[in-house]
């Protein structure tokens, strides 16, 4: 079992190397980036990384498969037609739930 000292410096650890890598774009970018690939990459790559990290969690989490899709698929309607996040979470979650009821 780790000792509180090695908790401790593995939260430093991990804190600096977060730091660090927020911290590097911010002192090697200085100007903005005007290349309209690179722009467009990075406009992208939150929606990406959002959705690579939610949809397998949405399928693995609920308890079946047909529910897992079932809530992915109004989530997506949902955010389509402009819903906040909020309520397109809540609205999914109760379509999983109303799906594994039947």
């Amino acid at each position: 079992m780790p000792n509180a000292s090695s908790i401790w410096l593995s939260i430093a650890v991990m804190a600096s190397v977060t730091y660090a890598i927020r911290l590097l774009p911010l002192i090697l970018l200085r100007r903005e980036i005007r290349h309209p690939v690179i722009r467009a990459f990075l406009h992208y790559v939150p929606y990406a990384t959002l959705s690579a990290m939610t949809i397998p969690a949405a399928i693995t989490g609920a308890p079946s498969l047909l529910a897992g899709f079932v809530g992915i698929i109004v989530a997506i309607l949902l955010a389509l037609r402009g819903v906040s996040m909020v309520l397109v979470a809540a609205i999914a979650s109760f379509a999983i739930w109303l799906i594994t009821l039947l």
